[in-house]
């Protein structure tokens, strides 16, 4: 079975920028090419997993946030980075979904769609919400402190339960290779 690694998209792949939905503000953060390419390289799958109330909230359209991932999955694969399937929740925070992180609805679903080893898998992100996603999900947890990450660390980081804490993807990718030598 295939293990994975679930991705937050802003703040952990690229720049966090306020509703992040416009192909002219993307920017990559750096290490993320080549901490994907390693894992990619040890056999991870990777899924995207996204909070987008930006759509909820009347701020970008469903069509603006696709174009905006397609460009991010374009530019990924230009370097032999394939992105199995993105998740998204449109849905505004009040609306009480079951998709909105940190439901582990969408990793159940990879799960079963693609044959995951959940045991064997991890989420990384930026936020409180992506680590008790992780923790919903009873995969590890890397959290990064890019994006948000540092403020949000501030923050929940006494209350949060995270297996590792890594100052970008990069070092994210040499504590989950070292992890699995390890294990």
């Amino acid at each position: 079975m295939p293990r994975a690694i679930f991705l937050d998209r802003d703040g952990t792949l690229n720049e966090e920028t306020m509703y992040a939905h416009r192909i002219e503000d993307f920017r990559l953060l750096p290490g993320v090419i080549e901490g994907l390419q390693k894992l990619r390289d040890a056999g991870y799958l990777f899924f995207i997993i996204t909070n987008q109330s930006g759509i909820g909230r009347g701020i970008f359209s469903e069509k603006e946030m696709h174009r905006f991932n397609d460009h991010l999955l374009s530019v990924l694969k230009q370097e032999g980075i394939r992105i199995e399937k993105v998740y998204f929740c449109p849905h505004h925070p009040e609306e009480g979904c079951d998709c909105r992180k940190p439901s582990p609805r969408y990793v159940f679903e990879a799960a079963k769609d693609f044959s995951i080893d959940l045991a064997g898998s991890y989420m990384f992100g930026d936020h409180r919400s992506d680590m008790l996603l992780a923790r919903n999900a009873g995969i590890r947890s890397v959290f990064l402190l890019t994006g948000h990450g540092k403020e949000e660390f501030d923050r929940f980081g006494k209350e949060m339960s995270v297996d590792f804490v890594a100052k970008d993807l990069g070092e994210a990718t040499g504590w989950v290779l070292d992890d699995n030598k390890r294990s």
